[in-house]
């Protein structure tokens, strides 16, 4: 994960954007160097978030997303703007030459820290046909983290899953409660068992439990891979080169 840091225009934006776009970039090339598979950009800094991220985050994104492509031109590339803002991730995705959005609320409504996020799948996949931006993947959340889910809570995880996918997710997100909180182990295997599409783990994924979710088809890792385990912290090189390593020796 690359988290930029507050874009133009939200509470705490403080950097010009070609320093955040050169700081973004660094941390991607440590990335690389350290060997990971992909990377994903998100606006994480922008807190709070809302439903409605203006069009000059769209606009910066775009921007920004597009110095990594050109900095990192061989390796996978995603974007998520939050909050659910999955039509505009699309959009920079298409226009970045970017391969992936992670898009939120996809399936079924809930209630989440920004307030309710209704299904998306419809709209969001018209108007990626729309834009003729079809080579552009979309793994959807599913049970999303910071998120309240009484609304569905006589919809299990593998059922929400087998909801993306009949929908046509390219692939389904579990996370856990909260940024840097880990996925539940159990319903990894239960979302294997219940779908044909890839199954990412999406938070809470550190050195020490990784083996708890080798049967995931890809890992989203941001928190361990900073300073000190916090997700706002700069990149450790470090503790990625590690994970890697480690992640090459299991893979043996």
């Amino acid at each position: 994960m690359v988290h930029v840091g507050a874009l133009p225009g939200t509470p705490r934006s403080s950097l010009p954007l070609t320093q955040i776009i050169d700081q973004a970039c660094q941390e991607a090339e440590a990335y690389r160097d350290a060997g990971v598979d992909g990377l994903m950009v998100e606006n994480m800094h922008d807190v709070p978030y809302t439903v409605r991220p203006g069009p000059e985050v769209t606009a910066a994104m775009a921007v920004l997303a597009a110095a990594l492509r050109q900095s990192c031109p061989r390796i996978p590339l995603g974007v998520q703007v939050l909050c659910a803002a999955n039509q505009q991730a699309i959009a920079i995705a298409l226009a970045a030459g970017l391969d992936f959005i992670r898009a939120e609320g996809f399936v079924f409504s809930h209630v989440a820290d920004e307030g309710i996020i209704n299904a998306c799948a419809g709209d969001l996949l018209r108007y990626r046909k729309h834009i003729g931006a079809d080579n552009i993947q979309i793994f959807a959340d599913i049970k999303k983290k910071h998120s309240a889910h009484a609304l569905t809570a006589d919809v299990s995880v593998a059922q929400t899953a087998g909801a993306a996918q009949l929908f046509l997710a390219d692939g389904v997100v579990l996370t856990g409660t909260a940024t840097g909180h880990p996925a539940d182990p159990q319903q990894l295997q239960e979302v294997k068992h219940a779908v044909k599409i890839p199954v990412l783990v999406g938070s809470g994924v550190t050195l020490e439990n990784v083996r708890d979710y080798l049967d995931a088809d890809a890992l989203i890792i941001g928190s361990y891979f900073k300073k000190e385990g916090y997700w706002a912290n700069a990149v450790d090189p470090d503790r990625v080169k590690k994970f890697m390593e480690h992640i090459s020796k299991l893979r043996e």
